[in-house]
């Protein structure tokens, strides 16, 4: 089983499971991924997502061996069947997607790692935009992502040397919301997961598809869009419980509707 998926209190885990290969990507663990994403997208249960890796790494990117073969998907079709609709299903489904960067992430697994809206890794853990090593562009919308994050002289240092950067380095750029000591890793990321669960599920979303927007638009286009986002927010089942705890001084019970 190349992805193995795991549902607890309104966390549903993602975990690659090809830790002999690093859990590099191929075809079957590309569709599994994107199955699963479609599953967390449909199921109201599920009210945040944590997308990690088993064993050493948490993704070292596509398995060579597959875009290799000569009877294998060519390189247009691995990114355009395998990545990209991974990329969008993250962005696109309104609730939380957590990276959980339990080791090594390289190329593509690095990307996906940034392409989620929070991002925790281990301490021992590193970012490897491995592309240029072997003479390609990063994708998984890397040169998307990383250069909005991080600036463009940043990303491009990275990208074209393939240097190494170790979690509390990622962290003090701005790469990753946080780096946490290995011991304390597991915890600390589904305790924050199972603390977003129980949080108003449709603000969060319509707050990641304001989000989503605002790197397209002019301050006048995003300023309508939060008033649009606003609006529908406040016809929520959750924000009127909210007021209504805040109001009688109690802990607010949210559904996530």
């Amino acid at each position: 089983m190349e992805l193995v998926v795991t549902k607890t209190g309104g966390v549903c885990e993602l975990k690659m499971n090809r830790p002999e290969v690093f859990n590099s990507f191929n075809k079957p663990m590309a569709m599994a991924m994107q199955d699963a994403l479609d599953d967390c997208a449909k199921d109201d249960s599920v009210r945040a997502v944590v997308i990690t890796g088993e064993g050493k790494a948490f993704c070292a990117g596509q398995d060579l061996a597959e875009a290799t073969d000569p009877n294998g998907p060519e390189l247009q079709s691995i990114v355009r069947e395998h990545y990209n609709p991974i990329i969008r299903k993250i962005r696109e489904i309104e609730k939380p997607v957590i990276a959980a960067v339990n080791g090594v992430a390289a190329g593509a697994g690095a990307n996906i790692a940034l392409a989620c809206d929070i991002t925790f890794a281990k301490e021992s853990a590193s970012f490897i935009q491995a592309f240029s090593k072997i003479g390609l562009i990063p994708d998984s919308g890397g040169t998307f992502f990383l250069p909005r994050i991080i600036g463009t002289q940043k990303a491009l240092g990275l990208m074209m040397s393939a240097d190494k950067v170790m979690a509390k380095e990622a962290e003090a750029m701005n790469m990753i919301y946080k780096a946490v000591a290995d011991d304390d890793f597991a915890d600390a990321v589904m305790k924050f997961a199972g603390k977003l669960a129980l949080m108003p599920t449709r603000g969060l979303g319509l707050t990641k598809r304001a989000v989503n927007q605002s790197l397209f638009n002019s301050l006048d286009d995003q300023l309508e869009v939060e008033e649009k986002l606003q609006t529908e927010a406040g016809q929520t089942h959750d924000f009127n419980e909210g007021v209504a705890a805040f109001m009688e001084k109690r802990k607010p019970e949210f559904t996530g509707k």
